[in-house]
């Protein structure tokens, strides 16, 4: 199924049609690693990158316009291959609507294009106005901490899915039905032209790329455009 040669970045791409950077999350990238990212993937084929710890963990959304600076100005040399920002926040972290507001205001006026929260703390369900506001889609997450958290939410302009593995997160494996009815529910939103992610992250026993490809088949029999995908 995978060619032979290439790096792995364009064997991977060769099959599915978009990948979520988590390394961002931990370490700078330069620039230019961006850019050869890019450039090693076919034109359709779409990223999403996650906002490093450093303002979500450590600062906790606080004072961070240097460090947003510093990180929008590696990550948007990926171009129009830049499909996305991802928002993880600690468990810890509780809805502050001041917070919350400077923080999405800070990042609109650098940042336009699509955006997603991950809240993992209940209290970000009373969020949905200010989320809808600043155009930030809320990650659906299985598992999820908080009730109806494994729903979409939050703008209903992009919808994106972090299956971490359940019941045993990062380890259990998604049976069929469950992979097809997530197709189906991806079918409904692409045709009302919301882009729709399903990022893969059950990768602790192996399961994630066999996940990612069965879900991309179901979207291949759906006819589903544009569908990102990864595992």
């Amino acid at each position: 199924m995978f060619p032979a040669h290439g790096t792995h970045l364009q064997r991977y791409a060769s099959q599915l049609t978009a990948v979520e950077i988590n390394s961002s999350f931990y370490r700078p990238h330069r620039p230019q690693t961006y850019l050869r990212w890019a450039q090693s993937v076919p034109v359709p084929f779409r990223f999403s990158v996650k906002v490093p710890k450093l303002i979500t963990h450590v600062q906790r959304l606080q004072g961070c316009e240097q460090l947003l600076d510093e990180f929008l100005s590696q990550c948007t040399a990926l171009g129009d291959s830049l499909g996305c920002l991802l928002v993880q926040l600690p468990p810890s972290l509780s809805y502050d609507e001041g917070t919350a507001t400077q923080f999405f205001l800070a990042l609109r006026q650098r940042y336009a294009g699509a955006l997603v929260l991950e809240p993992r703390h209940e209290t970000w369900l009373n969020a949905d106005a200010l989320l809808v506001e600043q155009k930030v889609g809320r990650v659906a997450a299985d598992p999820s901490p908080m009730p109806g958290g494994g729903t979409p939410g939050g703008w209903p302009g992009i919808q994106y899915w972090r299956l971490h593995g359940s019941p045993r997160i990062y380890h259990s494996d998604y049976e069929p039905d469950r992979l097809q009815a997530l197709a189906q529910q991806m079918q409904k939103a692409a045709q009302a032209g919301i882009p729709t992610w399903c990022i893969f992250d059950n990768t602790a026993s192996g399961f994630a790329l066999g996940n990612a490809l069965a879900l991309q088949a179901h979207i291949d029999e759906f006819g589903i455009a544009g569908v990102p995908d990864r595992s």
